[in-house]
């Protein structure tokens, strides 16, 4: 096995080499991977090559796949396949993937299809690093928390500037309601980790006012967005970024004049959040079994 894992920062993000991933991987292959991903949360493939049907195929290596979202459509024939298309709106916000559902996704992989000419970069940041970041009595407020993540709200765009084309993508992302709760602090089940598991879906701390929520939660996700947390990646073509859902946030910046930007994102089902006391997530509202099986953590 050839597998070379080069760091990229000092706190997130590596390249990985050597793995040829538009083939079969071999079991070794597939260890070094997770264990790569475990220690630097986001993994970068260069020269891959791979289509919707290769990457689906890479990305069920790690468990098996979510359908492409709960409400919004995947790419033709590909129903696995979620085209994060600047056409069809920019998720220019910090957030982890599909939080408003009981079990969200383990891991995303994101493969570059169009890429601009310049700007376009996802940061990718650490919630561990966070985590880690915060002061003692802030660690221990945020062990005690819960928060209330939910899909009915915009995260990207203020209401006077929705038009018809984005009044219709709102209500489509809206068209089934979702609301979970989740510990702010994550127990990561394959690494035993701590991370802020917050971003742009948690709207209220449970057992506090919307105004209360919004000054904690800030303040949290202020340690989450650190530079020294975070990982920018500017694409290239053929690229694919593998990252732990589980313990990141990510975002897409919208520096790049209106001009095409489009990846093909795939996702890996997940298990049900576990806070420090053990205690898991709970739904409230929203049935999600239509988009993704309930892993364990032994199986993811």
């Amino acid at each position: 096995m050839s597998i070379e894992i080069t760091k990229v920062t000092a706190r997130i993000g590596a390249k990985v080499s050597g793995a040829d991933i538009s083939r079969p991987l071999a079991p070794e292959e597939v260890a070094a991977i997770r264990e790569a991903l475990d220690v630097h949360k986001a993994l970068v493939f260069d020269d891959v090559h791979l289509d919707d049907a290769g990457q689906q195929a890479f990305a069920r290596h790690f468990g098996d796949l979510t359908t492409a979202h709960p409400t919004v459509g995947a790419v033709d024939g590909a129903p696995n396949v979620l085209p994060v298309d600047s056409e069809r709106g920019r998720a220019n916000h910090w957030h982890t993937d599909v939080t408003f559902v009981l079990n969200p996704p383990q891991a995303s992989t994101l493969r570059s299809i169009t890429i601009p000419p310049y700007g376009g970069e996802t940061l990718i940041a650490s919630s561990a690093a966070a985590y880690r970041d915060l002061p003692e009595p802030l660690r221990r407020l945020a062990d005690t928390l819960w928060a209330e993540h939910t899909n009915d709200y915009d995260y990207a765009v203020p209401d006077e500037a929705v038009d018809e084309e984005k009044a219709a993508q709102r209500a489509q992302f809206t068209s089934i309601k979702y609301r979970t709760a989740h510990p702010v602090v994550r127990v990561h089940p394959l690494t035993g980790e701590r991370g802020l598991f917050i971003g742009g879906f948690a709207q209220r701390i449970v057992g506090l006012s919307t105004g209360e929520s919004r000054k904690i939660l800030d303040l949290l996700q202020s340690y989450v967005t650190r530079p020294e947390n975070v990982l920018r990646w500017r694409w290239s073509p053929n690229q694919l970024v593998l990252f732990d859902n589980r313990i990141t946030q990510h975002y897409a910046i919208d520096n790049y004049d209106g001009q095409p930007r489009r990846l093909h994102r795939v996702t890996v089902a997940g298990d049900v959040p576990v806070g420090i006391e053990g205690k898991e997530s709970y739904s409230i509202e929203g049935d999600a079994s239509h988009y993704t099986p309930v892993l364990t953590p032994a199986a993811a």
